[in-house]
């Protein structure tokens, strides 16, 4: 990921990861994409925050689902903490997951950062998953 979003990195003023929910945190008992940025935050000297957003409600697995069907089930799924608004305003903010399908994740979490005003959104992931050629 350092090699592959280095210049990412150097132009973003904080890494965030893809929250899970706090239920499928539980069951896990970690977060693949925090792990993921607070890793590349550490090699970068970027500064990682975990608990910016949060998921507000438990989502359905996106497996299986439709680009629309998986919108669908992220609507209304993350927040941010209004106490954290002003570490996202007007900063460059790289988003990182650990799988993109579709990107229907990382499209929901960046709604939230523009509206928090987050002056640029870059997304970073680990693996992308293509299932044909259609959604390429």
């Amino acid at each position: 990921m350092m090699r592959a979003g280095g210049g990412l990195m150097a132009e973003s003023d904080i890494i965030v990861p893809v929250p899970l929910h706090w239920t499928r945190l539980c069951m896990r008992r970690y977060n693949q994409a925090a792990l993921l940025a607070n890793f590349n935050g550490r090699k970068s000297g970027n500064r990682t925050e975990a608990n910016v957003i949060h998921r507000q409600r438990r989502t359905a697995s996106q497996g299986r689902k439709s680009i629309d069907q998986r919108q669908k089930n992220l609507r209304g799924a993350f927040a941010i903490y209004q106490r954290n608004q002003k570490i996202i305003s007007a900063k460059r903010v790289l988003l990182i997951d650990d799988v993109m399908t579709t990107g229907a994740t990382v499209s929901a979490c960046a709604r939230i950062f523009r509206r928090s005003g987050a002056s640029k959104i870059n997304v970073l992931t680990l693996a992308r998953v293509v299932r044909d050629n259609s959604t390429i």
